[in-house]
């Protein structure tokens, strides 16, 4: 399934880029049978000026809970990848947002999505707005979320991964 690599704030020059790996990650959790279970994980990579570029998305832990409409990231795996990617990295690579699929072909979040962001994007140190990607079967979902309850919704630049 190809997904769109760069997404815009509209009315800005302000870009999201999405690498392959996290692309990859995606795919291989689209929610296409009725048996299939919502998946997520975090989104980690550079801030580069006012753009940010998604190296990873991390895929879920055995801890983590999946049901078909229901995705509950614990945080001890994810938490310590993302110590760890900071530390090789020196800083470079750090905490950007936070995936999961619907089993819609053009996702939408939830008040239960909205509310979880919210309280993630209030606890971020750095200030930035929280990411949220949510991966759909044909299309995907791109926002920020700010810890006032504020959202921007991203919209499709250019670029198609195959």
């Amino acid at each position: 399934m190809p997904f769109v690599t760069t997404w815009a704030v509209p009315g800005t020059e302000q870009l999201v880029y999405l690498n392959q790996q996290p692309l990859e990650v995606f795919s291989r959790y689209i929610q296409e049978g009725i048996d299939s279970k919502e998946a997520g994980g975090i989104l980690l990579g550079h801030v580069r000026g006012e753009h940010l570029e998604i190296t990873e998305a991390t895929e879920p832990s055995f801890w983590d809970k999946r049901f078909r409409f229901l995705f509950e990231r614990m945080p001890y795996f994810h938490h310590r990848l993302a110590m760890k990617r900071w530390k090789e990295s020196n800083g470079l690579v750090r905490y950007i947002g936070e995936w999961h699929t619907h089993p819609q072909d053009h996702p939408t979040p939830s008040s239960l999505d909205l509310r979880e962001w919210q309280i993630l994007a209030a606890d971020r140190v750095d200030g930035r707005p929280l990411l949220a990607l949510i991966v759909g079967c044909h299309d995907l979902h791109v926002e920020y979320m700010f810890g006032t309850g504020k959202r921007l919704m991203l919209r499709h630049s250019e670029g198609v991964s195959r």
